[in-house]
C-alpha cells in the first residue's frame, strides 16, 4: 500500500476537492481506494455524506486504537472506494497534543489500513505543519501539496519547503511528489502570472504539470455529496484527475526505480 498526505501551509487551496476527486480517480483506475479525512473540520465527510458526523473516525482511533476497522471503513457505491470520516473526537483529539504525541497511534492506523489490503490510501490533513498534520506527516509514504494559484498563496511556499525539511528528519523515506496547482483562472492575470511565479519558484520536478482549475462543478457535486466525475458536466474535470493520478503514478515508478538503484 503506499500512504499519500494532501497537506498545505494555509487553509483555503482546494485540499478537499483534490483529496476526493484524486481518490475517485484512483478507484476508477481499478486501485483499492481508502480516502481518510483527517481535517476535524470533516470537510471530505461533509462533500460525500451529510452523516459523517455520526460516524466513528480517524480521531476516534487515535483516542482509542482499540476501535476494529470495520466500524471506520465506509464503502461507497464504487466497490473500489472507500472512507474514513474525521470521527465524533476530532474536536478534541486534534486540539490536543503537541507534534509527535500522536505518531505512534498514526502509524497503527495505516499499518491496520495495509492489512486490509488497501493499494493507496490519500489522506486530507488540517491544514499547517504542527499536531496531527506532522506525525501524518511524519508516517505517510508520500506527500502532495495543494497551491492555489493565487499571488497571497505562493508566499507561504517556501516556509512550506522549510518545515517540509524539518520533517524528512523524522521520516526519511518521505517522497515529497510536488506542488500541484489549485484553483488556476487562465482567464485571469493575476492567477497565470501567480503560477508562472511559482513555476520559477520551484525545481521543474517539483510541480505537477496538470493544473486543477477553477470551476463551479466542484461546488455542485458538493452539494450533492459526489465527486466531480459523477456530474455529467463534470467529465472535463474527471478527466483532469486521470491525468494528475498517471503524474502520480509515474512519480513514484520512477522513485521505486532509483531506490532499487541505490540500494545495490
Amino acid at each position: 500500500m503506499i500512504s499519500i498526505a494532501i497537506s498545505s501551509q494555509k487553509g483555503g487551496v482546494g485540499k478537499t476537492t483534490l483529496s476526493i476527486n484524486l481518490a475517485h480517480a484512483f478507484a476508477r483506475a481499478g486501485y483499492n481506494t481508502l480516502l481518510v479525512d483527517a481535517d476535524p473540520q470533516g470537510s471530505v465527510g461533509l462533500s460525500l455524506t451529510r452523516q459523517s458526523r455520526l460516524l466513528s473516525g480517524f480521531y476516534d482511533f487515535l483516542a482509542d486504537p482499540g476501535i476494529p476497522m470495520d466500524r471506520l471503513v465506509v464503502p461507497t457505491r464504487l466497490e473500489t472506494f472507500s472512507l474514513v470520516a474525521a470521527g465524533q473526537a476530532s474536536d478534541y483529539e486534534a486540539g490536543n497534543g503537541s507534534s509527535g504525541s500522536h505518531l505512534a497511534r498514526v502509524r497503527a492506523f495505516l499499518r491496520n489500513v495495509a492489512a486490509r489490503r488497501f493499494d493507496v490510501c490519500l489522506i486530507d490533513t488540517a491544514a499547517g505543519l504542527f499536531g496531527v498534520t506532522n506525525d501524518i506527516i511524519a508516517s505517510a509514504d508520500a506527500l502532495i501539496i495543494p497551491q492555489q494559484a493565487e499571488p497571497l498563496g505562493i508566499r507561504s511556499v517556501p516556509k512550506l519547503l522549510e518545515g517540509l525539511n524539518r520533517l524528512r528528519i523524522i521520516n526519511p523515506r518521505l517522497n515529497v511528489l510536488g506542488v500541484c496547482l489549485t484553483m488556476l483562472q487562465q482567464n485571469l492575470a493575476e492567477s497565470t502570472e501567480a503560477a508562472n511565479a511559482l513555476r520559477q519558484l520551484l525545481p521543474a520536478e517539483m510541480l505537477f504539470n496538470t493544473p486543477i482549475l477553477r470551476d463551479e462543478v466542484y461546488v455542485r457535486a458538493s452539494a450533492k455529496g459526489l465527486p466531480v466525475g459523477i456530474l455529467e458536466e463534470g467529465k472535463g474535470a474527471e478527466i483532469i484527475f486521470d491525468s494528475l493520478r498517471a503524474e502520480i503514478q509515474a512519480k513514484l515508478k520512477k522513485s521505486r526505480q532509483n531506490s532499487s538503484f541505490q540500494s545495490h
